[in-house]
């Protein structure tokens, strides 16, 4: 079983800490730039797999949070909310697992717009708001049974003030490919 299908079956247990950039010990080369990276995930995704770049939807529907996912949104404990797992391909390969926690509460207003993601990029939709502010970013490692441990981040972001937690897994298919640098502001 790949890294990538057995996160799509396990919640993952994850020490999350706040990140501070890895030292060489925390975080080996390469998966430092892919973890400190506050931009859009999507794009630098995007750029890396020279345009192919797609989302595959693994997941969707109401579900409680992990006691950590319910901690860092402010939720109280056995507070259902969208769970939405994706895996993000780059040149048809997994690259990223990705599990967004949206509390009711959010889906409201404007936000409502997010229970019909699906498999766009929901990266695309959040740093296209004005509204969005995004937390301090932490760090894990993953330790799948039977793979070498994965290294992944997560933050809460804010629309409107409202909270959702993204977290991503960098898969192994990642390690060997070139972290994109941008050449202008705009990139």
């Amino acid at each position: 079983m790949t890294p990538a299908q057995a996160l799509t079956r396990n919640h993952f247990p994850a020490r999350w800490r706040a990140f501070r950039r890895p030292s060489r010990l925390a975080a080996p080369q390469p998966w430092r730039n892919w973890l400190q990276d506050r931009g859009s995930l999507t794009k630098r995704l995007t750029r890396a797999s020279h345009g192919q770049f797609s989302v595959r939807l693994v997941r969707l529907g109401y579900a409680r949070p992990t006691r950590s996912e319910a901690r860092a949104l402010g939720m109280p404990p056995r507070r259902q909310a969208l769970i939405r797992e994706v895996q993000l391909l780059g040149q048809g390969e997994p690259w990223v697992y990705a599990r967004s926690v949206f509390p009711i509460d959010t889906l409201s207003g404007p936000q409502r717009q997010l229970r019909g993601v699906g498999s766009r990029s929901l990266g695309t939709l959040l740093f296209s708001d004005l509204s969005m502010q995004r937390e301090p970013l932490q760090i894990g490692q993953l330790r799948l049974h039977g793979s070498d441990p994965l290294w992944a981040r997560r933050s809460v972001f804010r629309l409107a003030n409202k909270p959702l937690l993204v977290c991503e897994v960098f898969l192994p298919a990642l390690r060997h490919v070139e972290y994109p640098r941008y050449r202008s502001h705009n990139g």
